[in-house]
């Protein structure tokens, strides 16, 4: 996306740039590409990731009502396990890129799976409520090592025109592990209790981190960064005065926290009147993950008919409209609800995400974790506020907080077509979706 499509400067000052990792100066024939070498073996692994990193990160999620019922706490206490995972990824996600631009990408990210999987397969051994928020902050903290890390390797790796459909196969990978995470904890849980459904999530995770490390090629045009932290502190700076960066960031943050308010309190909602569904059932509510699946895998294809913005604009509404279905009192609609919602959501994201990758022109890694922490940090107030507001009002106050985020992704995608409008010197007469 050029400057004059967005508003947004791109400019970086001279002491900045030379400090800062160099785009790769290898012919961009030399990346990898859809139907070329090492392109089907380089998105298997990279999705394999991505099911392990949030089978884990919301490994209790779908299991809220029975650790309520067992450690004895309610509904907003226990979504701190939630919120603690992802607040922890929040936190270390900028340290993490920051040691990937120094050690390399393929490391950190094994070594952030290898500290994932170990404190996974803990999880269930838990004595206590504090305990267990507690392993699940350390967890979220390992995982912050992927998403950032991902993302600058595709950058890197991956040819420019492919790059938003490679992102977009790794955050379906995110879509299939929260999906499969879900479903099976809540067969499982079902059977045998929420303490043996996230050990099996455990070993579904060593497993996916294996095949990983055995996949992903090593990276051809990654070149070592500083550890210095005025090198750091500089090139985040030049990121936070990007205006689009930062409107990227807080549409990441907004969508991250409808998903997670939704996906944290939907669960309740399925037990109580007039639903009562069993946990097993439950659990399989999350299939509607696959949606994301799609969605996200072709959110490439929506860029190229509809611009960003209009991507955007589109899983915006989506997502509004979902909201507003999921308050009706029969099933049917609330599952078709959760669908919208789902596809709306990870739509969003996989168009902003790529966004960011393209945009930042030096500390890619750094540029994604910023979008990463705040996509994060979106998630776990989603969790908690969305948990509070269905304590307080019922299934339509989570509706309500989630209806004002979407709001908020509506205005800052607006914002950005007027600015682009004003620095391409065109008048402002109407807010049609650019191409």
């Amino acid at each position: 996306m050029t400057p004059a499509d967005t508003g947004a400067s791109t400019d970086v000052d001279a002491a900045s740039a030379a400090s800062a990792v160099p785009d790769p100066v290898e012919s961009p024939d030399s990346r990898m590409a859809p139907g070329g070498p090492g392109y089907r073996r380089m998105s298997f692994a990279l999705f394999l990731a991505g099911v392990a990193t949030f089978a884990l990160l919301y490994s209790t999620q779908a299991l809220l009502p029975l650790i309520s019922g067992d450690l004895g706490v309610t509904a907003s206490d226990a979504s701190w396990t939630v919120a603690a995972a992802t607040g922890g990824l929040a936190l270390f996600v900028l340290p993490m890129s920051a040691l990937s631009e120094r050690f390399g990408r393929r490391t950190v990210m094994t070594a952030s799976l290898a500290v994932a999987v170990t404190v996974g397969l803990l999880v269930p051994f838990a004595p206590s409520l504090p305990a267990l928020v507690a392993l699940r902050a350390v967890q979220g903290a390992a995982l912050a090592g992927l998403p950032a890390s991902a993302t600058a390797y595709l950058a890197e790796e991956v040819r420019p025109r492919a790059l938003v459909s490679a992102i977009g196969l790794f955050v379906a990978g995110n879509s299939v592990g929260g999906m499969s995470g879900r479903v099976i904890t809540g067969w499982v849980a079902q059977e045998w209790g929420w303490r043996v459904a996230v050990g099996v999530i455990g070993l579904v995770a060593v497993a996916c981190a294996v095949a990983f490390r055995l996949l992903l090629p090593a990276p051809r045009h990654f070149t070592p960064g500083s550890l210095r932290p005025r090198v750091l502190v500089r090139t985040v700076r030049d990121h936070l005065a990007n205006p689009l960066l930062r409107r990227l960031y807080a549409i990441g943050a907004l969508f991250m926290t409808v998903f997670g308010g939704v996906y944290t309190v939907i669960g309740y909602r399925l037990t109580e009147a007039p639903f009562s569904l069993p946990q097993g059932l439950i659990g399989s509510i999350f299939l509607v993950y696959l949606v994301g699946t799609v969605s996200a895998s072709t959110a490439g294809r929506l860029v190229s008919r509809l611009g960003r913005r209009g991507a955007l604009y589109l899983g915006a509404g989506t997502t509004a409209a979902g909201l507003l279905l999921s308050l009706a009192p029969f099933l049917p609609l609330v599952l078709l609800g959760l669908v919208l919602i789902t596809a709306g959501f990870f739509a969003g994201h996989a168009v902003a995400s790529s966004a960011v990758g393209k945009t930042a022109r030096h500390g890619r890694a750094q540029a994604s974790a910023l979008y990463q922490s705040a996509y994060y940090v979106g998630s776990s107030a989603g969790s908690t506020v969305g948990a509070v507001a269905f304590h307080s009002g019922g299934w339509a106050g989570t509706v309500g907080v989630g209806v004002l985020a979407v709001l908020g992704v509506v205005v800052i995608t607006v914002s950005g077509s007027l600015a682009a409008r004003r620095a391409a010197g065109a008048p402002v007469r109407t807010l049609s979706l650019p191409r």
